[in-house]
């Protein structure tokens, strides 16, 4: 896809009024500088896990049986946990998601259809038995590694010593 049928579209959809015109240059820059997958808290939280001797996919599209495709931030395939790192906007945070105050008439039904979106994914990855851990951007390391590992269990080696610790 070039940047000319890109920038194409974008006008056709401005003309139509389905998709409001930057406010600035400047906002422009911002907004297609946000990033859907490799954000800050996401690659801290993947590098601690990775210390501790998680393994894990990340980024990972997954078909469940139900036909919903979902794609978790960090997904533990063996173990069926699906990790989220919920960005505070993208998401409304309930502690710091706020309404826009530009372009409300777009932005308002968006934040809406993610929010349920992200509720649709919860359910659709429970009933495929699948455990969901959802973190806000804003959550402590400490806090957020615990969550994940809470729901992982503890790693192989960790495994390994408990066993054999228990035949002693």
């Amino acid at each position: 896809m070039s940047s000319d049928s890109s920038k194409d579209r974008r006008e056709r959809a401005w003309a139509a009024g389905t998709y409001p015109r930057p406010a600035s240059e400047g906002r422009s820059r911002n907004m297609k500088a946000n990033r859907r997958s490799d954000t800050k808290p996401e690659i801290a939280l993947r590098r601690a896990l990775h210390a501790r001797g998680y393994r894990y996919r990340k980024d990972f599209r997954l078909d469940l049986p139900s036909g919903v495709r979902v794609r978790p931030d960090i997904v533990f395939t063996a173990r069926k946990v699906a990790v989220f790192v919920d960005g505070c906007f993208w998401h409304v945070c309930p502690e710091h998601g706020r309404e826009p105050t530009s372009n409300e008439w777009y932005w308002t039904p968006k934040l809406r259809r993610n929010v349920e979106r992200d509720r649709a994914a919860d359910a659709a990855l429970q009933a495929a038995g699948w455990r969901v851990v959802r973190l806000w951007e804003h959550e402590p390391l400490p806090a957020a590694l615990q969550a994940v590992t809470d729901a992982i269990g503890p790693t192989l080696v960790e495994r390994k010593f408990e066993d054999s610790s228990e035949a002693e």
